[in-house]
């Protein structure tokens, strides 16, 4: 049951970016039962984006202009006309890997885009400096995670003061227990990332006898990731089994047996490898034969199974390896059955299920024997109860926890296997967010979690599951300073057009007025099930600081009230999702946190179509939109077999190379079809050249398509990370300087940007 890389990652790095988890897939919202994308009363031709000193000047720069290469696409009986087509590099898989093999005519254009985005924001460089060294005085560099314990070792990671990458590195412990002796680096991110303009380290395992270490990493932004072998005695690397890993992988109990996933070339994990870290070539155990499955490979709690698990976004089919045996062949769970999802987690030598099946909509609890975990013997333990969503389980020898979710907040659920007395974790605050760590142990009647809130610093755990006392272990430094009590955290109920009560998280400093005069971002995901937490942000301080209010819209499409809560913000009711984005806006508008004109919509990935079927719809709402990478040109993606996460994303959108239905409910609200003739906010969109999830050419051709349609004079903005893919900059400084970008963007849009750049302020300007 070790803790994930990404885990120890975003422990040690005590600065957590604004939106990570809108990092994580591609898409977002759309009209839907009859509606059209206008849907409010109010007048959006006469909108006009927001001037001010700064804007000013910049409306003064002349754009690029992007060439029209009209492309006639045909396609189910319809007829679309694509003038942008031809950002599409027809090479894109190889610039995946080198982006040097850009066709030059789409690096021209994307250069001149660069250029244009550089010169409007020049004077704001001082102001972004400032909140770049805001930000990064808020991380402690030489920060390092709470070391855990795996029988002879303590293992942790560490920052170095200054250094961009994490450090891994493990103590011995003594015959106490306790952590002694010399530390041993056993991975430099540091030292491997010279000479790599990105570089990232996806997944670091131990093998079970703590002579092996292997990780995998990526230095092109592109997700293929090299798979490595080091040798911990000697700290030379080994082995290199492959360039092409999906960057799951796990070991054997041997500790000289590596289970890992291959992707395609079009970026899909597709294969199980089996492979003896002294073999030179590896044993192919599985291959998934849908492009609508992804695979991935653990390990069950407490070791006794390898699992391989094959998953689309509702549907899943796990396979079972004997851990003990390095030659044994997997045995099937559960056949995959459409809508019907289900885990396993190893507890009290009995393997436990998480799953949806016979209806339970919200997910229940059902066991079966450890030696034969197949679905004839399962049987019902904890009955489905709904509005309350079973979020994952983690097992040990004598425990089951358990995170629920109910009404946008999480809680801990800890079961005595023998016993079945259960109870629950308490916390206090109106809105937070909490992570279960994992353990190394099994045999540990330990539970590590940690606990955050917007306005709370995380605090990490060890809970006794036993005598229910908890002990604080680590509170994350704020070295500039902090006070939790100089800011207000609150939650209203947003009533959306249907009558939907939508949660939304509000952050904003003591004192700030709630007259209607504050600006505010708002920030909203709404896909795949994806529930953003309220959690804390040393980012998102720098606007609050400065008089703008932060709000979470807990919107459909996620699963921040249950697992209806998500279906109900997908497919043919997508529509529900920027709805409720829209109406939450409205409803912080009418509780006077902010006013029409006022807000900063905000999202990436899949929030970045959220902002653009926002926009579309209600403009007038919005001072500045902020697109990070977003997933904006829905209907073309989405019929792109070829593209890396199509296939998957079906069950999330429709298929419109088959169904006339979704084909034109895509079409209806996909931000680049719907871009038309009226006013619109100040816009800037985000990209990576080499990011797979949302290619580049999406935000690259929704912005010529603002550009070229917009009534206004409002500004359209795109800048692309050349070296770099979906989650932009890899380093944990870097990053932060394209946090201070958008968020100088965000203080620009709204006024707040001229007294810090030295301009004149002048009175927002907005007509209805």
């Amino acid at each position: 049951m070790p803790p994930s890389t990404d885990l120890l990652l975003r422990r040690a790095a005590a600065g957590p970016l604004l939106g990570l988890a809108a990092l994580v897939l591609a898409a977002c919202g759309g009209p839907g039962d009859g509606e059209t994308a206008a849907t409010d009363e109010s007048s959006p031709e006469m909108h006009q984006a927001t001037h001010n000193a700064l804007i000013d000047r910049a409306l003064e720069i002349e754009p690029p202009t992007t060439e029209q290469r009209p492309v006639e696409i045909e396609q189910l009986g319809f007829m679309r006309t694509d003038p942008y087509a031809w950002l599409r590099d027809d090479n894109w898989q190889e610039v995946m890997r080198d982006p040097s093999l850009l066709r030059e005519d789409i690096r021209a254009h994307l250069e001149a885009e660069n250029a244009y985005y550089n010169q409007v924001m020049a004077p704001t460089e001082a102001l972004q400096a400032r909140l770049y060294e805001e930000m990064r005085g808020r991380i402690k560099e030489d920060d390092s995670s709470v070391p855990m314990r795996d029988g002879p070792w303590f293992y942790y990671t560490r920052y170095r003061e200054g250094g961009q990458y994490p450090v891994f590195a493990r103590r011995p412990a003594d015959e106490n227990g306790e952590m002694s002796g010399e530390e041993q680096i056993i991975l430099d991110g540091d030292a491997m990332a010279e000479g790599f303009e990105y570089f990232e380290i996806e997944t670091v395992d131990h093998s079970p006898d703590h002579r092996y270490l292997a990780y995998a990493v990526d230095t092109t932004g592109s997700e293929f990731y090299a798979l490595k072998i080091r040798d911990l005695e000697t700290g030379e690397d080994i082995a290199t089994l492959t360039e092409e890993a999906y960057g799951s992988l796990v070991w054997a109990n041997d500790s000289r047996t590596l289970y890992w996933v291959w992707r395609d070339g079009n970026n899909r994990p597709k294969r199980l490898y089996r492979q003896a870290i002294d073999a030179a070539e590896p044993e192919l155990v599985y291959e998934e034969a849908d492009d609508g499955f992804f695979l991935g490979v653990g390990k069950t709690d407490g070791d006794r199974w390898i699992v391989v698990s094959a998953n689309d976004h509702t549907t899943s089919e796990m396979r079972v390896i004997d851990a003990n045996d390095p030659g044994a062949q997997p045995i099937l769970v559960a056949e995959r059955r459409t809508g019907v999802e289900y885990d396993l987690t190893e507890a009290g030598g009995e393997i436990w299920v998480r799953t949806n099946l016979d209806d339970a909509v919200d997910f229940k609890i059902m066991k079966a024997p450890l030696d034969d975990p197949r679905h004839e013997n399962w049987t019902d333990v904890i009955a489905h109860r709904p509005g309350t969503l079973v979020l994952g389980m983690e097992g040990y020898a004598d425990w089951l926890v358990r995170m629920e979710r109910s009404n946008a907040l999480p809680r801990i659920v800890v079961r005595h296997l023998e016993t079945g007395e259960e109870h629950e974790i308490a916390f206090e605050e109106e809105a937070y967010a909490l992570g279960m760590d994992g353990s190394y142990e099994y045999d540990s009647s330990t539970l590590r979690f940690s606990y955050e809130s917007p306005s709370t610093p995380e605090e990490t755990f060890d809970y006794d599951l036993a005598s229910r006392e908890r002990e604080l272990l680590k509170v994350q430094e704020i070295p500039s300073g902090h006070d939790p009590d100089a800011y207000v955290v609150r939650r209203i109920q947003a009533e959306a057009r249907d009558g939907a009560l939508v949660p939304v998280t509000i952050l904003y400093r003591e004192g700030t007025p709630l007259d209607g005069t504050a600006p505010l971002l708002l920030y909203g995901y709404g896909s795949y099930g994806i529930t953003i937490p309220a959690g804390f942000s040393t980012t998102r301080l720098s606007l609050v600081d400065r008089g703008m209010i932060f709000a979470i819209a807990h919107i459909r499409g996620s699963m921040a009230k249950g697992y209806e809560w998500y279906t109900d913000g997908k497919l043919d009711r997508k529509a529900n999702t920027f709805n409720d984005y829209v109406d939450s806006a409205r409803a912080l508008i009418d509780e006077g946190y902010t006013s029409e004109g006022r807000l900063v919509a905000y999202g990436g990935s899949a929030g970045g179509l959220l902002v653009g079927a926002a926009i579309n719809q209600a403009p007038e709402l919005f001072a500045g939109a902020i697109g990070a990478v977003p997933f904006v040109d829905v209907l073309n993606t989405m019929s792109d077999a070829e593209l890396p996460l199509t296939p998957p994303e079906w069950p999330e959108w429709g298929n419109p190379l088959t169904d006339v239905a979704a084909y034109e409910y895509i079409q209806s609200y996909s931000p680049y079809d719907q871009v038309r003739a009226q006013a619109y906010p100040h816009v800037l969109a985000t990209a990576g050249l080499t990011d797979p999830r949302v290619t580049y050419w999406e935000p690259a051709k929704w912005i010529a398509r603002l550009r070229e349609l917009r009534t206004d004079e409002g500004l359209t903005l795109l800048r692309t990370n050349m070296g770099a893919g979906h989650g932009g900059a890899s380093g944990r400084f870097d990053s932060l300087k394209e946090r201070a970008e958008e968020y100088a963007f965000a203080l620009m849009v709204t006024g707040l940007a001229d007294a810090e750049a030295g301009m004149p302020a002048r009175q927002t300007e907005t007509a209805n």
